[in-house]
C-alpha cells in the first residue's frame, strides 16, 4: 500500500494559491501570483529534490497538472526536475480530461474521488506525492486519505486567496510534527502526520 504526501507552498495566513506564477491561478482576481519566487534557495530546492527523487507517483488534479504539463514537459534547460517530473508516473484526477493525457506516463483517474484514490492508494507502491492540486487535497483530507504533508510555510501574509486549509477541510485535525527545515530566506519547511488518537 502507498502514501499520499501533499507537498505545498503556503504562507503564514495559509494561502497556497498560485505560489509559482500570475498565469498559475487567477481565479476570484487573485492579484498575488508568484509570491513564492522571492523565497527559493538551495536549501528548499534540496530539501524538495529529496522527496521528488524517491520511488513512487505523482497525483494530480486536473488544473495543476495542465499548469505543470505546460510549464515542464518540454523545459531543456538541465532543471533535474525536469526528468523528475517527466520519468514518473503522473496519475491525475479529473472528470473533464480524456485519455490519451498529452504528458508521457501520465494516467487518467476518474469516478468518485476518495473511492477511486483509495483504491489508487491500495494498489500503488511508494508515495503518490501531490503538488498544489488544493480541491484534491481538501477531498482526500476529508475523507482520511492524507499520510503526510511537507509544508514550505512562506514568511508572508497576503490576506486573500485560496487556502490550503479552508471551506471543507476537515473540522478537527492534530498533526504531529516530523522534521523541519528552515531556508535562507526564512522559509520553514515542516513535515506531518495526521495525529495517531485513541
Amino acid at each position: 500500500m502507498g502514501e499520499i504526501v501533499v507537498v505545498e507552498q503556503m504562507t503564514l495566513d495559509g494561502v497556497m494559491q498560485a505560489p509559482g506564477s500570475a498565469e498559475e491561478d487567477d481565479r476570484g482576481d487573485f492579484p498575488y501570483g508568484g509570491w513564492a519566487g522571492p523565497y527559493a534557495d538551495e536549501v528548499a530546492a534540496a530539501t524538495m529534490g529529496k522527496g521528488m527523487g524517491e520511488d513512487g507517483a505523482m497525483l494530480f488534479g486536473r488544473r495543476t497538472y495542465v499548469s505543470f504539463h505546460g510549464a515542464w514537459a518540454g523545459q531543456t534547460d538541465g532543471n533535474p526536475y525536469t526528468e523528475v517530473l517527466n520519468r514518473k508516473t503522473k496519475y491525475v484526477v479529473s472528470g473533464t480530461l480524456t485519455e490519451p493525457l498529452p504528458w508521457q506516463n501520465s494516467v487518467l483517474v476518474t469516478g468518485p474521488v476518495s473511492d477511486a484514490v483509495a483504491k489508487l492508494k491500495a494498489d500503488v507502491a511508494g508515495a503518490l506525492v501531490v503538488l498544489g492540486s488544493g480541491m484534491l487535497v481538501r477531498s482526500l483530507a476529508a475523507a482520511g486519505l492524507i499520510d503526510e504533508y511537507v509544508l514550505s510555510i512562506n514568511p508572508l501574509v497576503l490576506g486573500a486567496g485560496t487556502k490550503l486549509f479552508g471551506d471543507g477541510a476537515p473540522a478537527y485535525r492534530a498533526m504531529s510534527l516530523v522534521d523541519t527545515a528552515t531556508t535562507t530566506t526564512g522559509v520553514i519547511i515542516a513535515r506531518y502526520r495526521p495525529a495517531v488518537t485513541g
